[in-house]
């Protein structure tokens, strides 16, 4: 009967043991709920926050559900100790760690992607609604999320970029950019009696064009000499319209305009 001794005095001292620390399991529940109140808290007030800097309710709700997570683990640990659970107070710290270096070795290129799309959307290099050029796609942004920003091409289809695509290489932002050079460029015969008023011609026939920019002056420059022909370059802007999100089409249409008086102008005075 000594084993039934032996089962009989562990249950007995596991009892004692759960007597005695019964003050400290009241103090643990009541420092758990404390916490947990409190990541309650700090989640709205780190939501308010976020939101106020970022204008993002992805972001705002990433950082807010993080702060109420670590806050919630710190209760837990503190709890833990409190009850004289010290190794698993270690053991839990050891175990989050390798989860963690496992998680971010098979998780890098989302990992990447969200960590650029919190640079995105603080930096904000574009906002929904601007008309972007990126990793050979031209469009208007659609959404903007923590792992991809969604873009609408000229085409009308919608293009799925991760952010980290968009955060490593170059961005164009018409949207940000108020005026565009165009620049043509093409041959005039020198033996042509009318050259000498190629300048003035084109400079009267490019006036008053729509999407033009008022301000800047036209250029018609003569820039080469091919064998018996001079190159001639125009140069003209084109100014964007504040209210219009179809930048490219302003451009595409101003260049057409250009190209269409520019070759009407030298066929009527048989330059070209």
């Amino acid at each position: 009967m000594q084993w039934t001794k032996l089962i009989y005095n562990k249950i007995q001292l596991w009892l004692e043991t759960a007597i005695k620390m019964l003050p400290n399991l009241a103090v643990a529940i009541v420092v758990l709920a404390l916490f947990v109140l409190l990541a309650r808290l700090m989640k709205k007030l780190v939501y308010k926050l976020v939101y106020r800097l970022s204008d993002t309710p992805a972001l705002s709700g990433l950082f807010s559900s993080v702060a109420y997570l670590l806050l919630c683990f710190v209760g837990l640990f503190i709890a833990l100790d409190v009850l004289q659970l010290d190794k698993t107070v270690s053991s839990l710290l050891a175990g989050a760690g390798i989860i963690g270096l496992a998680l971010g070795f098979a998780f890098q290129d989302l990992t990447a992607n969200f960590i650029s799309g919190i640079f995105i959307t603080f930096r904000k290099p574009f906002e929904v609604g601007h008309q972007i050029e990126t990793n050979g796609f031209t469009g208007n942004v659609e959404n903007i999320q923590l792992r991809s920003t969604t873009l609408r091409t000229l085409d009308g289809l919608h293009v799925i970029i991760p952010n980290k695509e968009i955060f490593q290489k170059p961005i164009i932002n018409h949207s940000l950019t108020p005026e565009r050079r165009i620049s043509l460029t093409f041959n005039v015969a020198i033996v042509n009696e009318q050259m000498s008023s190629v300048q003035s011609l084109l400079q009267n026939a490019l006036k008053g064009l729509p999407h033009l920019a008022e301000h800047r002056p036209l250029q018609v420059l003569y820039s080469n000499i091919d064998g018996a022909n001079v190159k001639v370059t125009v140069n003209c802007w084109v100014a964007y319209d504040d209210n219009n999100n179809n930048d490219n089409d302003n451009y595409n249409e101003a260049v057409h305009a250009v190209i269409s008086r520019v070759t009407s102008v030298m066929k009527e005075h048989q330059l070209i």
